[in-house]
């Protein structure tokens, strides 16, 4: 059996919609929907709740006539496309334009470099606002309780501007540029699609992979970065990333970032990252590395411990400086993941005792390197490293 799913816009039925539903025998549809365009001597349900409405799809067969379902815009897009054939039903698709194309063009813009998140699942407003933290665009598509207000205070303490599209495509459609603080307060259109931008006047660069470049290796080799004491070799960053497991939609801590290696490789990775330093000449280090590598890395100057409680909370958390205290104070925070490099044996202990007061399973591997280097005669030889400690606490 194969279900014609048409998307339907401001301007009515796409191409062939109309034909598609010329003898159809059940529609599926929203009651605005079907009771626009289904035809009379049809059986109609409504398409909310699914579970119902795809049981009936999945029930019914070629002899019983054509099927349709009427949606909006594109239904390929975060749509009733893939709930369908998750159910084993073959589907024609008839788009119109998405949400996402109006939203775009109405912020005047190209979207070939924006990121599309939605916040339909349980639980993805934290994963679409660690990618609005992270990328430099993108688009959210809204739902009830993870509109523009709640993406707003999501975002405080970043630079973002929010250019809201109410009721795209449609007769009452709206666009509104504001910063996340207003975007708080506004009384917002029940249909809304968000595009969250660092630069609103910003031109994209030309890509050729819709929704951004793929990172260019991981785990840099120093010289990448400007940094005072260079502690972070690569062989250690190696390691720390892969325990971390940055990826988008996560939220780093980078803590006692010192000139914030970690917390830039994060970022390549696409996670959204706070870099916690004290130290305001290596604030201006964090920065200066992020702006090299094209990722955004929020700074907070300030004592990590009382950094702790307000900010967003984080996937993982980094503690590269600071001791047992700043990683009791990290592990209240109820992050999945807390991996520390100590910078002494005798914090070993407490460090661990720290993580497993708080609920996490601890482990630890201490990392010795030996990077090849020309000699003066000619010869090759071996540079070592500093041995590094690294502990690994995962929450129970």
């Amino acid at each position: 059996m194969t279900v014609t799913v048409i998307g339907v816009d401001a301007r009515g039925l796409p191409p062939g919609g109309q034909a598609a539903l010329t003898g159809a025998r059940l529609v599926v549809g929203s009651r605005e929907h079907l009771a626009a365009y289904a035809p009379r001597d049809a059986r109609t349900l409504d398409l909310h709740p699914f579970g119902p409405a795809a049981d009936a799809l999945a029930a019914h067969t070629d002899a019983d006539g054509p099927a349709v379902v009427l949606t909006s815009g594109d239904p390929g897009c975060f749509g009733v496309v893939t709930p369908l054939r998750e159910r084993g039903l073959r589907v024609a698709v008839l788009p119109s334009l998405s949400v996402v194309q109006h939203a775009v063009a109405a912020a005047g813009r190209s979207w070939d470099d924006v990121a599309v998140v939605s916040t339909a699942r349980a639980g993805s407003l934290g994963q679409a606002l660690n990618v609005c933290r992270a990328r430099p665009a993108v688009v959210v598509l809204t739902t009830p309780g993870a509109g523009p207000a709640e993406l707003g205070r999501g975002l405080d303490g970043w630079r973002r501007v929010l250019v809201v599209v109410e009721d795209p495509g449609g007769p009452a459609q709206r666009v509104s540029a504001v910063d996340p603080a207003d975007a708080v307060v506004r009384h917002w259109y029940d249909s809304n699609v968000v595009v969250c931008l660092a630069d609103a006047n910003a031109a994209p660069k030309d890509v050729w992979l819709a929704g951004g470049e793929l990172v260019d290796g991981w785990a840099l080799p120093e010289s990448e970065f400007a940094s005072r004491d260079g502690v972070r070799s690569a062989e250690l960053r190696a390691v720390v990333l892969a325990r971390l497991e940055p990826r988008p939609g996560t939220l780093v801590w980078d803590v006692g970032a010192g000139s914030g290696e970690i917390g830039v490789e994060c970022a390549r990775l696409g996670a959204a990252v706070v870099a916690v330093e004290s130290d305001p000449v290596q604030g201006v280090r964090i920065v200066a590395n992020a702006a090299a590598h094209g990722v955004d890395v929020r700074v907070e100057e300030s004592d990590p411990r009382d950094a702790v409680g307000r900010l967003p909370r984080p996937d993982a958390v980094f503690v590269g400086a600071g001791g047992p205290a700043v990683v009791r104070a990290c592990a209240t925070s109820g992050a999945r993941r807390i991996v520390v490099a100590p910078h002494a044996l005798d914090e070993v202990g407490p460090v661990r005792d720290a993580l497993r007061d708080a609920g996490y399973d601890v482990s630890g591997v201490q990392l010795t390197a030996a990077p090849l280097e020309d000699l003066p005669g000619g010869g090759v030889g071996f540079a070592p490293v500093r041995p590094a400690l690294v502990l690994v606490g995962r929450k129970r």
